[in-house]
């Protein structure tokens, strides 16, 4: 379980730098300033919890446990959730997509509720696992 947290965080991490620079980069001449903003919180998002995934992986290795498992498979639906929505709503419009925003945007709250659940999911571990 630990590997896997592990090498998804890894991989969460490399997309969000990806991501932000392809926002400053290369879509710039294509979107709005609000679509740009809207595009580099979902990079944030993204990066701050690829961190957070990572340690979630390192904790496990010292504390296994079912609850450090449910924390990672949360955070990690939550990034997609939370992140992919708002790279989504943020080029609607290039990619086409526009008659599907009225049903993106209750995902990015449900994504938000995923990382959540997995904060709280990793204090609770922490709590009953670390002495």
């Amino acid at each position: 379980m630990a590997k896997k947290t592990l090498t998804t965080a890894a991989i969460f991490g490399a997309l969000s730098v990806i991501l932000g620079a392809f926002a400053a980069h290369g879509l710039k001449n294509f979107l709005n300033s609000y679509s740009i903003e809207i595009f580099q919180k979902g990079v944030e998002y993204q990066s701050h919890h690829a961190l957070a995934l990572l340690t979630i992986g390192l904790i496990a290795i010292k504390y296994p446990g079912k609850m450090i498992g449910y924390s990672a498979s949360f955070m990690t639906v939550g990034i997609l959730l939370f992140s992919g929505s708002l790279y989504l709503l943020a080029t609607h419009t290039l990619l086409g997509i526009t008659p599907w925003i009225k049903l993106l945007g209750p995902i990015t709250p449900i994504g938000g509720l995923f990382l959540i659940t997995s904060w709280i999911l990793l204090a609770i571990h922490i709590i009953k696992s670390v002495k």
